[in-house]
């Protein structure tokens, strides 16, 4: 089976920052990924860079997927998104709730995932390929661990064609989700993501909103390495590049990685997986 191999950005807020973003996904664009996505702040906060982002990127010739959230959006702002997007002949969607933005308390007209992609359909029919999202160590406001399947597959129903997951360090966690998926009648590709790792406090403070748990052997070793950013970033790199290797002899259906904006260690992690030989 083709594997299918992605990386994903954030919209730039700054003119340097988005020269650097130009910079790594041209870098990482010689790696001929399946696709780019580009982030969506929730509310549609950053939604004109997302599209400029994506159109830049397919105007090199590159497929780029952009995020959608739905949380304190209205259906109509939602439809005139989407509309836009498929006007510029954007056949791809990453589709998620998404977080509300501090200082907002309504969560919008459609609340979750499955709500999103069941409109999605509604208003373009299968014009677009639905990536969505799914948490192998449960989302962090999943209070039952039955639920974490049961929504997921609400909005597998509801017309997602994949999966990329939340990132996380134990591939058993994801061989566990994706048996609970596979009986509870869930038969679409869940990509693993993958989060290299340059900065551990970053990393540790993002692990703590997003429910990814950084195994104790490992925090324990970075924690030893205190301001030592070599090791850090040489252990990190040796972490997630054995977890890829795991994955990938696991047969899974591709990797998907949060770049944050940075081409190196993702680079560098290919380039140790041997991928661009393999493909």
């Amino acid at each position: 089976m083709h594997k299918t191999f992605s990386f994903e950005f954030f919209p730039p807020r700054t003119p340097e920052g988005k020269t650097k973003l130009q910079h790594t996904w041209q870098q990482l664009a010689q790696l001929q990924p399946k696709f780019f996505s580009v982030t969506f702040g929730a509310g549609g906060s950053t939604q004109s860079g997302t599209l400029d982002t994506v159109l830049e990127i397919g105007r090199a010739g590159f497929e780029a997927a952009p995020h959608l959230s739905c949380v304190a959006s209205t259906k109509a702002e939602i439809a005139q998104i989407i509309g836009q997007y498929k006007d510029n002949g954007i056949r791809h969607l990453v589709a998620l709730r998404g977080d509300l933005p501090s200082g907002i308390a309504m969560a919008g007209e459609l609340r979750h995932a499955d709500e999103l992609v069941a409109f999605i359909r509604a208003q373009t029919g299968d014009w677009f390929h639905i990536e969505v999202g799914c948490y192998p160590e449960y989302h962090p406001q999943t209070r039952h661990a039955a639920d974490e399947v049961k929504y997921f597959k609400q909005k597998v129903d509801a017309g997602a064609n994949a999966a990329i997951t939340q990132y996380f360090y134990n591939a058993d966690a994801y061989f566990r989700f994706l048996d609970e998926a596979t009986a509870a009648g869930v038969n679409i590709p869940i990509v693993p993501g993958i989060m290299p790792i340059n900065n551990f406090s970053q990393l540790a403070r993002f692990s703590e909103t997003c429910g990814a748990e950084i195994p104790r052997w490992m925090r324990i070793k970075f924690e030893g390495y205190r301001d030592d950013s070599a090791s850090i970033r040489a252990f990190g790199l040796d972490v997630v590049t054995r977890l890829c290797e795991q994955l990938l002899q696991a047969g899974v259906p591709g990797l998907h990685f949060y770049t944050l904006n940075q081409a190196g260690l993702t680079t560098t992690i290919w380039e140790r997986l041997g991928l661009s030989h393999k493909r």
